[in-house]
């Protein structure tokens, strides 16, 4: 089954492009850029008056990508990641922890984790279903591989325990 296009819905125009313009009407959010300092929740409050919450985004990767027979480089398992990462952050960018994550600038926090195979990374993905955690699931095309899984931003303590049996990535 082959992955579907996520950013059909949410891209820039080309024409507009090469135009030097931009075409913001069907996504304004993911098509103009933010002008430095101009994070829109950098001024948010923390619920209930609290500091800040230590937001997380994990992310977990297939650790039997990189042994034999397998051995992908590590720079096509860090593109995974990367791809997986962009994916959840680009689908939920309206969702107030993300961007309250991405107003963090240099102190984003990101958890890299190892599922053992692909049997363990499916089941993740159907416990974070199953528990309304977002997430996206990143299918390698054309081998048509799930390889990764990317949690958006989250406090820790609200999606730790469905992680906790995951070692960092080595």
């Amino acid at each position: 089954m082959a992955a579907p296009n996520l950013f059909t819905q949410h891209t820039v125009r080309d024409d507009a492009l090469l135009q030097g313009g931009r075409d913001c009407t069907s996504f304004p959010a993911c098509s103009a850029p933010l002008l430095p300092g101009a994070f829109p929740y950098a001024k948010m409050a923390a619920p209930g008056g609290r500091s800040a919450r230590a937001l997380v985004q994990y992310v977990v990767l297939r650790g039997d990508l990189q042994r034999e027979p397998l051995s992908w480089p590590l720079g096509a398992l860090v593109a995974q990641a990367c791809h997986a990462a962009l994916a959840v952050v680009h689908a939920h960018y309206g969702q107030a922890d993300t961007g309250a994550y991405l107003a963090e600038g240099g102190s984003m926090r990101t958890v890299v984790l190892e599922a053992l195979d692909e049997g363990a990374l499916t089941t993740l993905a159907e416990t974070l279903k199953q528990h309304n955690i977002d997430h996206k699931v990143w299918i390698e095309q054309p081998e048509n591989i799930a390889t990764c899984i990317a949690l958006r931003p989250y406090p820790k303590e609200e999606v730790h325990q469905h992680l906790k049996n995951f070692r960092l990535l080595k």
